[in-house]
């Protein structure tokens, strides 16, 4: 059992002890309850996504920080990283600087996202995994795509709230015209859940969405015929059975088998290039692991790998005349992150009405693009009246 003891307290003659109320409290009870409140706090307001604008808090604040008070649209100014992570960490998310920067890094890295939302200016990483410069020699603006996630923000399309300290209002979601959670995709670990959804084409997405506003009741195989699959980024192959893929898409969860792409070079027979790897591997690390495995002679029928890329992906690999490069590739995949697989985990949170929070769930692609769908009807509905409502005051 746990305890509450004695308390000092202040009065007009100083210092004296008083008897605080002495209650009796199960230690059990306390842990279970301050644990669920601190995992509830995490999923909701930390790591996981909102099925509406497919966004996280973190990532909305800062979108919206440099939307409505820093003014940086696509077309305009760039501004410092620093002055952007200072205006959402002082408005909006008073967690750490750096939390916030690499959230920033990350939505402008275009071999992160499939659509980056923020544009950036100056050094922020590359894809073989060197770190971004410091905040302060870094510029940003918002990209022309994160413009029409919060394009409808002003016409009373969505609901406000107070901050942190209740000193302003932030949006709860953005109106979000497009599908952003398929798009870009997203990644998170929460309490005792985790989220792992994988980026998808645009054009595909949006088909999709045409398919099922003509039809609610279309089964989710026939949606698969507009969106075949993930887009990453990177590119590659994807392995995985037009059977494995429906049962990811269909039950939410998954393995995508992912394989860097790889052909001849079409003047010298004994060069194979490598030209596209799997998301999420760093190209440097991967050079290495190839490089240590031919110095040891774990793959006779290669010589030498060298990276000659620029802004695409170019990993020479020289063989051995009359080697095979299938068997070269083939070992190649087996040990190294040449092959990978990513993990899918469609969850995320649902606006649920009479409740003040959402609720954490894992959904199949027909329920994300219908929930979307859903929202977007509500965005529009709340949009034409509010051009209603100064159509009328103006009258």
């Amino acid at each position: 059992m746990a305890r509450r003891g004695r308390v000092n307290v202040e009065n007009g003659h100083g210092k004296k002890p008083a008897e605080a109320m002495i209650e009796n409290v199960s230690l059990a009870e306390a842990t279970r309850t301050r644990y669920l409140s601190y995992a509830l706090s995490v999923i909701t307001s930390r790591a996981l996504p909102d099925v509406r604008d497919g966004l996280k808090p973190v990532q909305r604040r800062i979108l919206y920080a440099m939307w409505a008070d820093l003014r940086l649209n696509s077309t305009g100014r760039f501004v410092k990283s620093a002055a952007v992570v200072g205006e959402v960490m002082k408005s909006y998310h008073p967690h750490s600087d750096d939390a916030i920067y690499e959230t920033i890094v990350r939505m402008a890295q275009d071999f992160s996202l499939r659509m980056p939302l923020v544009d950036g200016s100056g050094n922020f990483g590359s894809i073989d995994g060197d770190p971004p410069a410091a905040m302060r020699y870094t510029e940003v603006r918002l990209t022309a795509l994160a413009e029409e996630l919060l394009r409808e923000l002003s016409e009373s399309t969505v609901g406000f709230r107070p901050n942190y300290d209740s000193s302003t209002q932030e949006p709860e979601v953005l109106p979000a015209r497009i599908p952003n959670l398929l798009v870009n995709g997203v990644s998170g670990i929460a309490v005792g859940m985790a989220t792992s959804i994988p980026p998808h084409n645009l054009r595909e997405v949006c088909k999709a969405l045409l398919a099922l506003l003509e039809n609610r009741e279309i089964p989710c195989e026939k949606l698969l015929r507009q969106i075949p699959g993930p887009d990453f980024p990177t590119g590659g192959v994807i392995l995985n059975s037009s059977e494995e893929l429906k049962n990811i898409y269909t039950t939410g969860q998954g393995s995508i088998k992912l394989r860097g792409s790889a052909q001849p070079d079409p003047e010298r027979k004994n060069v194979h290039w490598i030209t596209a790897i799997p998301y999420g591997i760093e190209k440097d690390a991967l050079v290495h692991r190839i490089g240590e495995l031919i110095a040891k002679g774990q793959v006779p029928q290669l010589v030498n790998v060298k990276d000659v890329s620029a802004d695409d992906v170019r990993i020479c690999l020289e063989l051995r005349p009359g080697a095979s490069v299938e068997a070269a590739l083939a070992y190649l995949y087996k040990h190294t992150p040449l092959q990978t697989n990513v993990q899918v985990n469609m969850t995320c949170l649902l606006p649920t009405d009479g409740v003040s929070v959402a609720v954490p769930d894992r959904l199949d692609l027909k329920s994300i693009l219908g929930h979307f769908l859903d929202f977007r009807l509500e965005v529009v509905t709340r949009r034409l009246q509010h051009e209603l409502d100064q159509l009328l005051r103006r009258i």
